[in-house]
């Protein structure tokens, strides 16, 4: 602070000349520490101007900063384009006689009735023989609503030969029944097939050749048969799961001929078929896959002609060693097929059907020794 005026002045007289040196080092002490303060404050609000390490900083001034890539705006998608069909390169379907083959495995198994045996014993990588012992009742064929049943059994001898272009199977029953069956492929797209029963009943005796030509997306057949039976069929992809195709037959011992047509959708998960035929037959089926272990199935079967209709339901179920197949049908029939795996080449079998309205109950057990 300045000091006091000299008495007998005014204040407007002041002379500056005479201001002491204490007055003076107290006016500088108080200047000094007031810029002090002011420069705390200026260093606290902008941080130091001076720091050597960070580099002298301008005064902040308003510009135009970019966004930043988390905050940027993405372009938009691009729309997935979807696959396109190559109509030339379609797969090349089943055979027409085989569109309804997954749903045959759980609608249709191999259902017995009594006791059963089967040991295969392979000679070598290709030929096998095959022993059966088959014990149980045989349906008789007869008018009434009442099934009759007669006790039976047979034995079974097979030879079975087996090459990747040729199969060859053999059976004679002790009945005097004869079945043979063949495959051989005569090109890489030419198969042969044939299947022949000689019986000792009159007019049971029947064999039948299949020439089966694979194209690159379809399938044709040509049957012969003995009774002065042809047929034919053709079966086309048209889409990569969709087939179509159509069949036509002649029988000319029965002076009977037949169209028929037939399509099938089939993915990795499911499978549709339908089928119509001028003899008055339609079939429908439906086999949905649930997992690697289990697929449902189902079917429909109706007859314009008789008016008959069943609808029936069925499951697959693998098991880690076993294999379980059952269905029920509008009927009222419930059957099932257990293949239980006790070990490398040795299985037990189980098979139960039940039709309470006709009071017939079937079941069965049996044994299978070899591969």
């Amino acid at each position: 602070m300045l000091g006091a005026a000299p008495a007998g002045r005014g204040v407007g007289s002041y002379n500056f000349r005479e201001i002491d040196t204490a007055s003076l080092r107290r006016s500088s002490s108080s200047s000094i520490n007031i810029t002090l303060l002011l420069l705390l404050q200026f260093v606290c609000i902008r941080g130091n101007p001076f720091d050597l390490d960070s580099g002298y900083r301008e005064p902040e001034m308003a510009t135009l900063v970019p966004p930043s890539p988390a905050t940027a705006v993405a372009p938009p998608a691009a729309a997935v384009e979807p696959q396109k069909v190559d109509y030339l390169n379609l797969p090349c379907p089943i055979p027409y006689e085989e569109i309804h083959r997954e749903a045959l495995m759980s609608l249709k198994p191999e259902l017995f009735e009594g006791m059963r045996f089967d040991f295969t014993k392979g000679l070598n990588q290709k030929f096998s023989l095959s022993h059966s012992v088959m014990m149980g009742p045989t349906e008789i064929p007869s008018q009434s609503s009442e099934t009759i049943k007669i006790p039976t059994a047979h034995y079974e001898f097979g030879a079975n030969y087996i090459d990747p272009k040729l199969m060859l199977f053999g059976r004679v029953l002790t009945d005097g029944r004869v079945n043979a069956r063949l495959k051989c492929d005569l090109t890489d797209n030419l198969t042969l097939k044939g299947n022949a029963q000689l019986t000792n009943e009159p007019h049971m005796s029947h064999g039948m050749f299949n020439f089966d030509y694979k194209g690159s997306d379809y399938r044709t057949q040509f049957q012969l048969g003995n009774g002065a039976l042809f047929g034919a069929s053709y079966i086309q992809s048209v889409t990569p799961h969709l087939s179509l195709g159509g069949e036509v037959f002649w029988a000319g011992q029965h002076r009977k001929s037949g169209i028929g047509y037939a399509a099938r959708y089939n993915t990795d998960k499911m499978v549709a078929t339908g089928q119509v035929a001028s003899t008055g037959m339609v079939a429908l089926s439906y086999v949905q896959k649930v997992s690697e272990k289990v697929s449902l199935a189902s079917d429909f079967m109706y007859n314009y002609m008789s008016r008959d209709v069943t609808a029936s339901f069925g499951y697959d179920y693998i098991l880690r060693q076993c294999h379980l197949r059952g269905k029920i049908d509008s009927n009222g029939v419930v059957a099932a097929l257990l293949e239980e795996r006790f070990n490398m080449g040795l299985n037990f079998l189980l098979s139960a059907e039940i039709d309470h309205q006709k009071k017939d109950y079937k079941f069965g057990f049996g044994l299978t020794v070899g591969e």
